[in-house]
């Protein structure tokens, strides 16, 4: 349903741009992770979990777009494709979503041993520490299936889920806590839209530019280039944080022990005070992490993928690799 939604509301926003398009929504598929729900996504260990099926077919000249959360996307695609648009972002925050019983409470008010539900290393990693009276516990599913296992059982006091997911749903009024940034960093990428093309295909390539939010662009492509230098997935916790203000792109970066325990935390920034040129010719198609946004300046997207880079590598050079080592190993042994 959230996907459909997603889906539904790029759609919107083409036919404002193009009123005389006509577009079709393909046959919702179903993809390997939406099949496997009696395994820990951190588990299943394959990059492209959400995305090969709709891959193939847009390789097939099946569909000429798909629409996924950006953050199910690994930091490199496949060849041939190019994500040809990153719409602007909804609130990338985590949020709590509490049992009826536990409503008006927060995560520090619930009783000690409380369950709480998620299946992201990168959440349970940042509460545990936080909260090291609470219990985290694998929940799988979609949304209207998490809430349901939340709602009519009595095994989860609270689940946390994308704040964005709930906002598209209709499902504000379920959030009883957002978890600020202090709390629980988030996830690369969350909260933003994502429209995937074929690479050549410059007709659908220029169509979905329009889409760009500049700012989300820029704040995604330092989010993804930092998990990309850190070899990061789903399978270990990494965490982010940005904001572009005046100019200027703050990347926070984070990894985590599978406990919390062990971490590493650092900000940085840049400019991105670039103005847009003319970059007609061979440099039209650059594509940044998987990104390819011709209407954004490509200094200032350079600027970005450095920052996450950088920041990346003094993590690195900190002990990051020693953390996230350990922290796949037991992930695997699990």
């Amino acid at each position: 349903q959230l996907a459909r939604i997603q889906t539904d509301s790029v759609v919107e926003m083409l036919r404002e741009l193009y009123p005389d398009l006509r577009i079709e929504i393909a046959v919702a598929m179903s993809t390997t992770g939406d099949k496997i729900l009696d395994t820990a996504l951190s588990k299943i260990g394959e990059k492209s979990l959400f995305t090969k099926e709709l891959e193939n077919a847009l390789e097939r000249n099946e569909v000429d777009l798909v629409v996924h959360s950006l953050k199910d996307l690994p930091t490199s695609l496949p060849p041939g494709f190019t994500i040809g648009a990153v719409c602007k972002r909804e609130n990338p925050l985590d949020a709590v979503v509490f049992h009826p019983k536990n409503c008006g409470k927060t995560l520090s008010l619930l009783p000690e041993k409380s369950v709480i539900g998620t299946s992201s290393l990168r959440r349970a990693a940042q509460l545990k520490k936080k909260f090291p009276q609470l219990e985290f516990r694998d929940i799988r599913g979609n949304l209207n299936t998490r809430l349901k296992k939340l709602d009519e059982k009595e095994d989860f006091s609270a689940i946390i889920l994308a704040a964005a997911g709930l906002k598209r749903m209709g499902w504000e009024n379920r959030i009883g806590q957002l978890l600020s940034p202090e709390d629980c960093l988030y996830a690369v990428g969350q909260g933003a839209l994502a429209v995937e093309v074929r690479a050549k295909d410059q007709e659908i390539l220029n169509m979905v530019s329009a889409l760009h939010d500049a700012d989300t662009v820029l704040r995604c492509i330092a989010e993804r280039a930092f998990m990309k230098r850190l070899e990061g997935g789903c399978s270990v916790p990494v965490a982010v944080n940005t904001m572009l203000k005046d100019g200027q792109l703050y990347l926070t970066g984070a990894v985590y022990s599978l406990d919390g325990s062990d971490s590493l935390k650092e900000t940085m920034q840049t400019s991105v005070n670039y103005p847009q040129q003319n970059e007609d010719g061979p440099n039209d198609d650059v594509q940044h992490v998987g990104i390819t946004a011709k209407n954004v300046p490509g200094q200032a997207q350079e600027a970005a993928e450095n920052l996450g880079v950088e920041l990346a590598t003094l993590l690195l050079s900190k002990g990051a690799k020693h953390i996230l080592s350990v922290a796949r190993q037991l992930n695997d042994a699990r």
